[in-house]
């Protein structure tokens, strides 16, 4: 079995970031969009953070991640929308509420840090499938669950962020279009 704590998780994910960005900066030597682009680093960690990992602690910790092949099947899976919840269950729709809060950076951020999601539909596709990748990713560890359910609210979270982004960007293009008429 395969123990992976937090701190080693956002280890291994800012090296192989840190990689990236270097052949990414060798081309382009544009030092602003290497800053822009810490903002989705830290989405990365942060979606790591509470799409992995047990929300409560563990003797005061962050609990730990397990990968064991062996406890891998049969994959744990709900693809019945809003069935497999336990609407019972009292924290269900801060769960839900969460899964779109989590996911709503990722819909502001992206089109700010990457010029070809300039378009809403673009950011929508990036960011169902990241959450995709993410779902299925969670078929390797035997103590997740992939869930539709999460699906749809954290591409539900990279629609409102990306609304919100696409809407602030056209008031502030208008209002400038108004300013410079002005003057």
């Amino acid at each position: 079995m395969l123990e992976i704590t937090f701190l080693q998780a956002v280890i291994l994910i800012t090296a192989l970031w840190i990689v990236y960005r270097i052949a990414a900066y060798t081309k382009t030597k544009d030092k602003k969009q290497e800053l822009k682009m810490l903002l989705v680093w830290v989405c990365i960690i942060v979606i790591t953070r509470f799409v992995y990992f047990p929300l409560h602690l563990v003797d005061g910790h962050i609990g730990h991640l397990y990968f064991d092949s062996g406890l891998i099947l049969p994959l744990k899976y709900n693809l019945r929308v809003f069935f497999a919840r336990d609407y019972h269950y009292r924290g269900w729709a801060a769960e839900i509420i969460g899964n779109v809060a989590l996911f709503v950076p990722v819909g502001i951020i992206w089109p700010y840090c990457f010029e070809k999601l300039n378009r809403f539909w673009k950011v929508f596709l990036a960011g169902a499938g990241y959450s995709l990748l993410i779902e299925l990713s969670q078929l390797l560890f035997f103590t997740r669950t992939t869930d539709i359910d999460d699906l749809l609210a954290n591409t539900l979270g990279v629609i409102l962020g990306a609304a919100l982004f696409f809407i602030i960007r056209k008031v502030r293009n208008d209002s400038g279009q108004k300013h410079q008429q002005t003057v």
